[in-house]
């Protein structure tokens, strides 16, 4: 489904302090139908915060929250019927199978009609589905909570740090269910610091810091407009190889290729780390 205009979530000027430390700091974003928005930063930079100022589990201390066009606190139990969540914490019942933890869920709904054996199938858990959790691995355990978030159908899906820690595998897995969500019409905000996360699932990203942000644009117009493209040259000199990075529209380069022992040139892109720390004068991790 292509990206609609009109926002399923919107949020304007959000605030909120724990204490006297000001976690987020006037942040503004909207996610479209079909649409994947990255929130990209460092631990602590409000990500988390944010996420659940957008749920109900938070009221902002300012600003203003609508979500498939409902406000937000003020028609959370509708908004929380249509939302799904993967939170960072695994919250399971380890002692009840894959599939008895999603068919809790779905009472919660009220929901009787769910098809949970196709449901564990599409995260890779129709074998295990009937399985104690506590006998899951860390990858399975993330699987069956994405599941768990999509058990209500939803129209906006919450995911925080999705695929933190995980094997490559899983990791792929929960990427590719993702992106199908997505295209089903589903508005996604996904949070995470891993830079590669972000750019191989966001439509847009919006760098936070310090409770701010600070850019928010489509990943690969932000690494054109802010990171340096580069090339790296490799030369043969003596019994050595010579490498040097350098512009990829310098003087530098051009006297480089004529030289002798040329062996290979690689043009080199900014990744989003590279436009992150230009901005935030800091990395992600």
């Amino acid at each position: 489904m292509a990206v609609t205009d009109e926002p399923a979530l919107r949020a304007d000027d959000l605030h909120y302090a724990y204490g006297d430390r000001v976690a987020v700091d006037g942040v503004s974003l909207s996610v479209s139908r079909g649409e994947i928005l990255g929130l990209l930063g460092p631990n602590g930079a409000g990500k988390s915060t944010t996420i659940k100022m957008l749920i109900g589990l938070l009221p902002p201390a300012a600003g203003r929250i609508e979500v498939l066009g409902m406000p937000m606190p003020q028609q959370r139990m509708q908004i929380q019927a249509r939302i799904g969540v993967v939170f960072e914490e695994k919250n399971l019942y380890p002692n009840l199978s894959g599939r008895e933890n999603l068919a809790f869920f779905a009472r919660l709904f009220g929901l009787a009609d769910v098809d949970l054996d196709a449901l564990l199938e599409r995260v890779g858990l129709g074998t295990r589905g009937r399985d104690r959790v506590s006998g899951y691995s860390k990858g399975m355990r993330q699987r069956l909570t994405v599941a768990r978030a999509l058990v209500n159908r939803p129209d906006v899906l919450f995911l925080d740090e999705p695929t933190d820690g995980l094997d490559p595998v899983s990791a792929r897995s929960i990427r590719a269910l993702i992106r199908a969500e997505a295209e089903r019409g589903v508005a996604v905000l996904l949070t995470t610091h891993d830079m590669y996360e972000a750019d191989a699932l966001s439509d847009r990203v919006a760098f936070i810091n310090e409770g701010r942000i600070l850019a928010l644009d489509a990943p690969e117009r932000l690494k054109l407009t802010h990171g340096q493209r580069s090339v790296r040259v490799r030369r043969q000199v003596g019994d050595t190889v010579e490498e040097t990075v350098v512009a990829l529209d310098g003087e530098e380069l051009r006297a480089l290729i004529g030289r002798d022992g040329l062996l290979t040139i690689h043009t080199e892109e900014a990744t989003l780390e590279d436009v992150f720390v230009d901005f935030a004068g800091r990395g992600l991790e």
